[in-house]
């Protein structure tokens, strides 16, 4: 270090994984409380001495924490925002985390010691589950809120480096004549941090107080609502051209327990006809001449993962169409 370091702040790279699994037709995020109960996504530091790899520090401490095996990992994100990591008197190294989503079978199968730790994604992300209908806090709260924050529409020059206030609105909420992209997580949740609607707006100093009754879906420790939100709009259009959803899935399964998989992570309701017809379509499974009873009705035609498909087709995956 010369005399031009020495007024540098220390960096440290951390890993935080968004651990994603489907249980009882509900997403689920593996999550680990602190001291102060917030829920909090695995995390850990990268020492490159013990691991050569981002990715093979990440499963290493994952199996270390959780018990779990990771299959499917892929990095997200590289965080490194000041304040995500704020402490008393911050005056510890910045952390920068390199996130990743990893993806495991139902929580309910083997998860070593870590089952109690799975909680519901939209108990974090309320304003994303849309399978029952519009969210009402989208219309209650949310937008009003939001609309308010952008202030009055202004003309937007089209050589404008940066889309306005109500431009990103309008796009990650669907507003005006766009439609609703289930996508767009990570936009709406940036919008609702930035419009201080957030409890993670307040720690990080942004705003004194979001103003709000009760808290706009349950905070997160430092940023990992955010990491989380990177990892379902990541999920959300990986599933649309990568067979990853099969990773969720049970050996066998039927169509029906097929489909709510893909409508948890969605977040929206799909018509089963027209599901069956894409899925057949698109020759991602192959029936075991097998059937099932477990859901209680006639007994279901069970299913496999046709695996050939990954040789056949460079972006297999479930097309799905807008909203209805």
């Amino acid at each position: 270090m010369n005399g031009d370091d020495a007024g540098l702040t220390a960096i440290e790279i951390g890993l935080t994984a968004a651990i994603i699994t489907v249980a009882g037709s509900e997403p689920r995020v593996l999550s680990v409380s602190d001291q102060a109960a917030l829920a909090s996504l695995p995390l850990g530091p990268f020492d490159p001495r013990q691991h050569r790899t981002l990715e093979m520090g990440l499963r290493a401490y994952v199996s270390a924490q959780t018990g779990l095996s990771l299959g499917y990992v892929e990095q997200l994100y590289t965080f490194g925002d000041r304040g995500r990591h704020k402490q008393e008197a911050d005056t510890g190294p910045h952390i920068v985390s390199v996130g990743y989503l990893a993806l495991t079978r139902s929580a309910d199968d083997d998860t070593g010691d870590a089952g109690e730790g799975w909680q519901g994604i939209y108990r974090f992300l309320p304003w994303e589950d849309w399978r029952h209908g519009r969210p009402k806090v989208l219309d209650a709260l949310i937008l009003p809120r939001l609309i308010d924050w952008a202030g009055a529409p202004q003309a937007e020059s089209r050589s404008a480096r940066l889309p306005g206030k109500h431009s990103r609105l309008r796009l990650a909420f669907g507003l005006d004549d766009f439609p609703w992209d289930e996508e767009r997580v990570l936009e709406r949740y940036e919008l609702l941090y930035e419009a201080g609607l957030l409890e993670e707006a307040v720690t990080d100093g942004r705003v004194a107080t979001t103003g709000l009754d009760q808290p706009l879906g349950v905070p997160m420790r430092f940023d990992h609502r955010r990491v989380l939100a990177t990892a379902g709009s990541r999920l959300r259009s990986k599933i649309k051209y990568r067979p990853v959803v099969f990773e969720l899935m049970p050996e066998r399964f039927t169509l029906t327990e097929l489909q709510a998989t893909v409508e948890s992570i969605a977040g929206r309701h799909l018509h089963k006809q027209n599901f069956r017809r894409l899925v057949e379509g698109a020759e991602l499974v192959e029936p075991t001449g097998e059937t099932s009873a477990r859901t209680g009705g006639r007994p279901a035609a069970l299913y496999r993962f046709r695996r050939k498909i990954l040789d056949e087709r460079p972006a297999p995956g479930l097309k799905l169409g807008g909203r209805g």
